[in-house]
């Protein structure tokens, strides 16, 4: 194999690597244990912030406000309290 064709071979390679690690370093950075009280079907839930899936389930808001209350405190994060309509209603700072 010519030594230009090795070059840009190794050179492609090197940049997905690096690619790779700085991708990874760049999303730990932005991840978070803040806590959100959310609307859930007919109940309540708490979610980590930028999670899809739910922490649990609960059928009572403020049963919902103590679990996050207990992981923000753990995480040292803060629990943002939601209204059934979505919007913010308080935010709570464990810092």
């Amino acid at each position: 194999m010519p030594d230009s064709k090795k070059s840009s071979w190794l050179r492609t390679i090197i940049d997905l690597i690096e690619l790779f690690f700085k991708s990874s370093r760049d999303s730990n950075k932005t991840r978070t244990w803040h806590q959100h009280v959310v609307p859930y079907e007919d109940d309540w839930a708490v979610r980590r912030e930028g999670n899809k899936r739910i922490t649990s389930k609960h059928r009572k808001q403020t049963t919902a406000i103590r679990k996050a209350k207990t992981l923000a405190r753990k995480h040292k994060a803060d629990v943002i309290i939601h209204r059934a309509d979505g919007t913010i209603r308080d935010r709570i700072s464990y810092d």
